[in-house]
C-alpha cells in the first residue's frame, strides 16, 4: 500500500477484510469474500464522501459508471437513500462514456440503464444529470465533448469516481493505447471489448464499432477513485493493473498514479495477487492444512516434479523455507499432501447410493455442462434424482431455432392431427414480430413461450442421454428471469419460494448447486443466492451441498474437494449429452467474451487438464476428471 493512498473508514469489522502483504500492489486495494460485500463497502464510502463534500461547499459530484459491476452499488444506495442514510439532492452527476450512435431510448443506452437502475430512485434533481449525448452530429461531436469537460470543471470537478474494469484493461471507453492526456473523445471501441458487450446486443455485429468516453487525464482528475472489479475473470487484467508496471497497454494501470485511488475486490477478481495466490512469497504465513496443500502443489507445478520426489532443496529454493521449518521434514510434507489429494478422488464406489439428490442447474444446460459424468454415475448407483432447471434460458434461443421447429411442426401437422391454417397464422404473426424487433429487445409472449419449450425439450433430451429418466426434470421458470432481456430483477421472495417449495417436497440427501459465478450476466449468481436463501429457511434435514463448475471455469486440484474420475467412453456420452442443447450448439447466444470455444470444448479440454494435472503431480492417472466443492455450513451466503 503506498503512503499516499486515501484512508477511508470501512463500514465492516477489520476481520471481514482480507489481510495479506500488500508489498507488491501498486494500489490500495481492499479485497472482501463477495460482491455484495464490495457493493456495502464502495456505497457506503460514497455516503462519506457525500455528507463530507455538500458539509464543506454545499455539492457533491460524483462519476458514475455502467454496466454488471456497479449494479450492486447502486441498489446498495438506493436501499440507504430509502432508508433515510443519505440525500442526493446536492448530487450532480457526470457518466463515464455512451455508446455512439445511440437514443437515449434505447435497452443498450446508457442514460436508459441509469434510469432504469438508479435515477428514478433517489431525490437526484433531473437537472444535475449528465451524460455523454449519443445522438450528437458528428459534426457536432468534438464541441459536445469540450463542453461536457466544461460542465465537469464549472461543477467544480468531480469528487468521487466509479470505475470498473476491461478484460483489456480499459477504464471508461479508454481502449490500450489510449494516452494518458487524453480527454473526452470519441473512440473506436476494441476488439475485445466488442466481443464481451456482444451479448447485450445479441451478437458482436450489433455493437457500436464507436463510443464517447471521457479520457485518461478526465478521470485523473478526479479528487477519489474506485476501481471496482468483481469475479474470476478478471483476475488477471486486475493483477496486471495493480502489481504491474504503469503501461498504455493496460489503461487502468495509469491509476497507480493517482494519490487517492483505491481498488475494490472480491475474493474471485482479487484471486491472482500475490498476497492472494502466493502469498508465501511475500511473507511468513500459518501453515495451515488448506496453505499447506496449495503451497506444495505450486512448487511442484513451478518444479515440474511429482510431489514425492519434492527435496528440500525445492522448498527453501523458492520460498518454502517456512513451511520445511514448521512442517518438515520434506518427505513428511510430500506425502501427506499426497495422501490429501488423492482421498479427494472418488470413483462410482465411493459415491452415494439410495439417496435423495437435488440437482439445481441455472440454465437447462447447466446440469450436463457442468457433473454430466457424476450425474450418469450418480444413477447408476440407484439414487433418486430430480435436476431443477431455475430458468427458462429463453432469450439464450436465437430466432431461427423457432423458425426451424415451427416448420417441422406445420410439415407435421396433418399426420398429427394438427389444424393447419392456425399455425400458419401463428408462424405469421411470429415473423411479424421478429421483423418488427431491434436487437435485444424483447420477445412477444408467443415467442418467449416457445423459445422455452425449446429449451425444455432439449434439457429432458439431454438428461435422457446420460441415463436420468424424463421424469427427472423440473422446470422451475423463476420469476426474476422472466423479463425477457439480458438484464435480470433481483432475486424476490416468490424466487426463494419456489425453490424452498422443491426442498420440501424432495427432502434432498444431496443438493448440487453451480458455483461458477463468471457468467457474462450474473445469473449463475443470482440462482445460487436463492438457493442459499432457500436452505436457510428449510427446516428439513440440512444436505450436503456440492458446488460445481464447467461453463465458466474449473475449480482447481487444490480448490476442489471431490474429484470425480471420467473415463473415455464417460466423457463422450457427456460431450454427446451437451449436444442435445441444439439451440446453444456453434453459436450460442451468450457464450461470454473471454471463452470463444463452445461450452462443450471448453468442458473437455478442462476435464481432461483436471486429469492431466493430477497426474503430473504423481497421482494416479485417470483420462479426465471433473471437480466439486463441498460448501460447508460457514461459508453459505447470509
Amino acid at each position: 500500500m503506498t503512503d499516499r493512498a486515501v484512508e477511508t473508514d470501512l463500514p465492516y469489522p477489520e476481520t471481514h477484510i482480507l489481510g495479506g502483504s500488500t508489498e507488491r500492489e501498486r494500489i490500495r486495494t481492499v479485497v472482501a469474500p463477495e460482491p455484495d460485500d464490495i457493493a456495502v463497502l464502495v456505497a457506503r464510502r460514497i455516503c462519506q464522501v457525500i455528507d463530507r463534500t455538500v458539509e464543506e461547499r454545499g455539492l457533491c459530484v460524483l462519476g458514475l459508471a455502467t454496466g454488471s459491476t456497479p449494479l450492486g452499488i447502486y441498489r446498495e444506495l438506493i436501499r440507504l437513500y430509502l432508508a433515510g442514510e443519505v440525500d442526493f439532492s446536492r448530487v450532480v452527476t457526470f457518466n463515464l462514456d455512451e455508446y455512439y450512435p445511440m437514443s437515449p431510448e434505447s435497452l443498450h443506452s446508457y442514460r436508459r440503464f441509469m434510469d432504469e437502475n438508479f435515477f428514478q430512485y433517489v431525490n437526484l434533481p433531473p437537472d444535475h444529470v449528465h451524460l455523454p449525448d449519443g445522438t450528437v452530429s458528428r459534426v457536432d461531436l468534438a464541441g459536445h465533448c469540450e463542453r461536457y469537460e466544461q460542465s465537469i470543471a464549472d461543477a467544480g470537478g468531480i469528487d468521487f469516481q466509479i470505475l470498473g474494469i476491461g478484460r483489456s484493461g480499459h477504464i471508461g471507453f479508454n481502449e490500450p493505447g489510449s494516452p494518458r492526456e487524453s480527454r473526452t473523445r470519441l473512440v473506436t471501441l476494441d476488439t475485445i471489448t466488442r466481443r464481451d458487450a456482444a451479448s447485450d446486443f445479441f451478437g458482436e455485429g450489433n455493437v457500436p464499432v464507436e463510443a464517447i468516453t471521457m479520457g485518461i487525464a478526465s478521470i485523473l482528475d478526479a479528487r477519489e477513485i474506485a476501481l471496482v472489479a468483481t469475479g474470476e475473470h478478471k483476475a488477471f487484467i486486475v493483477r496486471r493493473a495493480v502489481e504491474d508496471e504503469p503501461s498504455a497497454d493496460v489503461t487502468a494501470s495509469y491509476l497507480q498514479r493517482h494519490p487517492a485511488v483505491t481498488a475494490w475486490l472480491d475474493r474471485a477478481a482479487a484471486g491472482e495477487l500475490t498476497r492472494i495466490r502466493t502469498p508465501w512469497v511475500l511473507e511468513e504465513v500459518e501453515w495451515t492444512p488448506e496453505v499447506t496443500e496449495r503451497a506444495t502443489v505450486w512448487l511442484a507445478e513451478r518444479t515440474g516434479k511429482p510431489l514425492l520426489k519434492l527435496a528440500p532443496a525445492d522448498y527453501r529454493e523458492n520460498h518454502l523455507g517456512g513451511l520445511l521449518a514448521r512442517r518438515g521434514p520434506a518427505g513428511q510434507i510430500n506425502g501427506q499432501v499426497f495422501n490429501a489429494l488423492n482421498g479427494k478422488v472418488r470413483g462410482k464406489s465411493k459415491l452415494v447410493r439410495h439417496k435423495k439428490i437435488l440437482v439445481f442447474s441455472p440454465h437447462p444446460d447447466d446440469d450436463v455442462i457442468s457433473m454430466g459424468g457424476v450425474l450418469r454415475k450418480l444413477w447408476e448407483n440407484e439414487n433418486e434424482i430430480v435436476v431443477a432447471y431455475m430458468t427458462s434460458g429463453n432469450i439464450a434461443v436465437f430466432d431461427h431455432d423457432v423458425r426451424r421447429h415451427l416448420d417441422f411442426v406445420e410439415r407435421a401437422a396433418g399426420d398429427l392431427e394438427l389444424d393447419a391454417k392456425q399455425l400458419r397464422r401463428a408462424r405469421l404473426r411470429l415473423e411479424k414480430d421478429f421483423a418488427s424487433k431491434e436487437p435485444g429487445e424483447p420477445d412477444s409472449a408467443l415467442a418467449q413461450n416457445l423459445k422455452r419449450y425449446i429449451r425444455e425439450s432439449e434439457a429432458v433430451a439431454a438428461i435422457a442421454a446420460v441415463g436420468l429418466p424424463r421424469t427427472a426434470a423440473r422446470f422451475l421458470d423463476l420469476p426474476f428471469y422472466r423479463t425477457g432481456e439480458v438484464r435480470k430483477r433481483p432475486i424476490g421472495e416468490e424466487d426463494v419460494e419456489l425453490v424452498l417449495d422443491l426442498l420440501k417436497h424432495v427432502k434432498p440427501d444431496l443438493v448440487f448447486v453451480a458455483g461458477d459465478l463468471s457468467d457474462p450476466h450474473g445469473t449463475h449468481r443470482m440462482c445460487k443466492q436463492a438457493v442459499d436463501e432457500a436452505l436457510l429457511r428449510y427446516r428439513g434435514t440440512a444436505p450436503e451441498v456440492w458446488l460445481y463448475r464447467g461453463a465458466w471455469q474449473e475449480w482447481s486440484i487444490t480448490e476442489a474437494d471431490v474429484l470425480v474420475p471420467l473415463s473415455q467412453e464417460e466423457l463422450r456420452e457427456k460431450v454427446f449429452a451437451i449436444f442435445k442443447h441444439q439451440s446453444q450448439k456453434d453459436v450460442a447466444p451468450f457464450p461470454g467474451g473471454y471463452d470463444e470455444r463452445e461450452f462443450w470444448q471448453r468442458v473437455r479440454s478442462r476435464n481432461l487438464e483436471t486429469a492431466a494435472a493430477a497426474d503430473r503431480l504423481g497421482l494416479p492417472e485417470y483420462y479426465a476428471m471433473e471437480a466439486y466443492r463441498v460448501e460447508r455450513p460457514a461459508e453459505t451466503s447470509d
